[in-house]
């Protein structure tokens, strides 16, 4: 299929046309099938995608008691003395998926996932890696790395690799793969924790050391007060796992997201910027849509020309009208006392 790239003129657009793709593939595939699986992501980006799949979602346009969902990523070391305390943290990639999505929903999910990042104890984690340094390997031509744990591992680090990142993929795989996923893109050109230099080879799921950008973006973004507060490990979806969805649709606003895009459409597939992968994907026959605010478009747009001689298509959506995410709004039914 060719890559298609949705411009429009704000994030509110944005999110109004992304949301608008992902249910009319839900729409669709629920008519074909039982249950239908979808991949979400965090971050700011897709927020306003999800206020408006909740107003769908609520209004029986889909139904979301034969949905269910795997998110791509989640925190290793965040504060709590276990994994239930440190899964409620307000910066875990749980609670966040709670607040800005979950709770806005009459029904719920068949099934909610998040890789289950919250089990592991970062200072478990860290005293195994120095321990038992023949049982892994750091995978990356940059700062942020690919734990891979080998075969032979023994341990704390064995039970990381079968139970948490093995039986991640593994659970999607048996619930027949992922319909549609939902990601952003990092400022270096990353899709969820997989960061730039990391190879996109037999990286399905992974641990993660986190890049000194990523950890950067954290506290500038506000996440977190200070590099020392921050995690500085992640499981991940690598984008391995991500491209093998029926669709994947990435949502990017902003100019700190311009140049990343723009290099993974005009440029080559490196996992040097990993969002690339999607040209592979798309050249494979996969669904890849780019849905962007003219922002992020800027160097797009002015180089169309190139764009369409890779064959793949630019949609300009600036002109149609559309809903503002700010126009959303969620009442209590007086009767059940659910959000409607």
């Amino acid at each position: 299929m060719p890559l298609k790239i949705y411009v429009t003129k704000n994030w509110d657009q944005m999110s109004k046309v992304a949301a608008d793709l992902v249910e009319a593939d839900m729409k669709r595939k629920q008519a074909q099938k039982g249950e239908y699986v979808l991949g979400l992501a965090t971050g700011n980006s897709p927020t306003g995608v999800y206020k408006h799949l909740a107003k769908a979602l609520n209004a029986g346009r889909i139904d979301a008691r034969r949905v269910r969902s795997f998110n791509l990523d989640e925190y290793v070391g965040l504060p709590g003395e276990n994994a239930q305390q440190r899964a409620m943290h307000c910066e875990s990639y749980s609670c966040f998926m709670i607040s800005e999505f979950f709770c806005l929903l009459q029904d719920k999910f068949v099934e909610t996932n998040v890789p289950w990042g919250t089990l592991v104890d970062q200072d478990i984690l860290v005293g195994a890696l120095e321990q038992n340094r023949a049982f892994y390997e750091f995978q990356g031509t940059n700062k942020g790395k690919a734990v891979v744990i080998k075969d032979n591992a023994q341990g704390y680090l064995k039970m990381i690799r079968e139970d948490i990142l093995d039986a991640y993929w593994k659970k999607i795989d048996a619930c027949g793969g992922i319909d549609l996923q939902v990601i952003g893109v990092g400022g270096r050109g990353h899709v969820a924790f997989h960061e730039s230099g990391i190879p996109f080879e037999n990286n399905r799921v992974m641990l993660v050391k986190l890049d000194d950008n990523t950890v950067a973006n954290a506290v500038e973004d506000g996440h977190f007060a200070s590099k020392e507060e921050s995690p500085w490990y992640a499981i991940s979806m690598g984008a391995e796992q991500v491209y093998r969805a029926g669709t994947v649709v990435l949502v990017a606003n902003g100019g700190r997201k311009t140049g990343p895009v723009t290099e993974a459409i005009l440029g080559g597939v490196t996992s040097d910027v990993p969002i690339s992968y999607g040209q592979k994907y798309a050249a494979e026959g996969g669904n890849m849509i780019y849905v962007l605010d003219e922002v992020a478009a800027a160097d797009l747009l002015a180089a169309e020309s190139k764009v369409k001689a890779k064959g793949y298509e630019l949609i300009d959506m600036r002109s149609d009208p559309f809903v503002s995410v700010a126009s959303l709004s969620f009442a209590r039914n007086p009767e059940t006392g659910r959000l409607c």
